[in-house]
């Protein structure tokens, strides 16, 4: 079988959707070296991402330097170029992620939805981005135009029923995995040494967007603060700024104990360290489609804080504790319990390995690769 696949969501920094995109064809790749997969990438201002997987001999790049904003334009609009044809014809298309990519009537389609927090909570978004999502990508077509849909979490599953009415049966959920691991103790006491961190800290990791709760979370450390004991902890936030994020900084300057609070940005291959030298990883979104930083977090040995809605119950089972992401003093209470408690921290640790297991990207791969062998 001739498979093609988008590959513009790795383009940019990593995200969820990008660590997606590549983690799941680098597996594929290897699962199926019988099958031929045909890769579409296009871009007016750089080249294709290289990758060691990418140079397999089932493995072909395609690569076009025409603007994907006029890509999008001419598919919303005129429904062509057929991306399959531009590939010189393929048996099945395999889009990571909703990007608009118009296909002849012959060619079967797949399609992974992370989420439809667009439509969920617009409210966390801009306007241009609202407008992205809705109209310019159109998900809502790609979506009743697929043959197949991956939800990476049964909440995404039940979102796409309720919000564009497609049949359970052309919906598969296929939970996402992880390849963090701990780094060796060695190596994170010269990193911890290196980097000036506190000997206990508080991490959360994420895009600074409304979404995630950020503001939420530092009126939370600001009253776990307040308490005796806690004049150590520290408060580490990672991730790159996104939209409406200027009012977490407003936030953080108001903090009484803002000299405590850490902005560290995008912090690329340094992350497994992070998480393996926090004290508590806090995840206290609004809404998340899948949740990787708690998956992460617990693959590390890291105790989890996170929200109790959306996919992140499906993420941390019983490991972690969930709270209510409005309550402000909840998410406060539970960071004093991790934090104040060696029993409940030992066991959320040994819980959390046992429920990262569960989450692998070579599990996540068989289950996309049957799919696509079926289309």
């Amino acid at each position: 079988m001739i498979i093609g696949v988008d590959i513009r969501p790795m383009a940019g920094l990593r995200t969820g959707v990008q660590e997606y995109t590549e983690q799941i064809l680098a597996h594929l790749v290897a699962l199926a070296p019988d099958h031929q997969f045909k890769l579409f990438f296009s871009s007016f201002r750089g080249p294709a991402p290289d990758r060691p997987w990418m140079h397999a001999p089932n493995v072909q790049l395609i690569e076009y330097r025409i603007p994907n904003n006029l890509l999008f334009l001419a598919g919303s609009v005129f429904d062509y170029p057929f991306i399959d044809r531009l590939l010189g014809g393929v048996d099945v298309f395999f889009s990571p992620h909703f990007f608009l990519a118009p296909l002849s009537k012959s060619c079967r389609r797949v399609t992974t939805f992370h989420d439809l927090s667009y439509l969920r909570f617009p409210e966390f978004f801009t306007w241009r981005k609202r407008w992205w999502h809705t109209v310019e990508m159109d998900p809502a077509r790609q979506a009743r135009f697929s043959n197949q849909i991956i939800a990476v979490s049964e909440s995404t599953k039940a979102d796409l029923i309720d919000y564009y009415q497609i049949d359970p049966a052309n919906i598969s959920v296929v939970h996402s995995g992880t390849a963090m691991t701990r780094p060796t103790e060695e190596a994170l006491f010269e990193f911890k040494k290196t980097h000036s961190l506190p000997k206990r800290f508080i991490l959360h990791v994420g895009t600074l967007e409304p979404r995630k709760n950020i503001i939420g979370l530092v009126r939370a450390f600001n009253i776990l603060k307040a308490q005796v004991g806690y004049e150590d902890v520290g408060l580490a936030l990672i991730g790159k700024e996104g939209w409406q994020f200027r009012d977490i900084f407003e936030e953080i300057k108001k903090s009484p104990y803002r000299s405590h609070i850490r902005y560290s940005g995008h912090v690329g291959g340094d992350l497994a360290s992070y998480y393996s030298l926090a004290t508590v990883c806090v995840c206290p979104s609004f809404f998340e489609g899948f949740g990787f930083p708690a998956l992460e977090a617990m693959a590390c040995g890291v105790p989890v804080v996170a929200s109790a809605n959306s996919s992140l119950p499906e993420v941390v089972g019983e490991a972690g504790l969930l709270i209510n992401p409005y309550d402000i003093s909840e998410i406060a209470e539970a960071l004093e319990i991790v934090l104040s408690e060696p029993a409940t921290r030992s066991r959320m640790i040994k819980k959390g390995l046992v429920q990262a297991a569960k989450f692998t990207w070579e599990n996540a791969a068989r289950r996309t690769l049957d799919i696509l062998l079926k289309m």
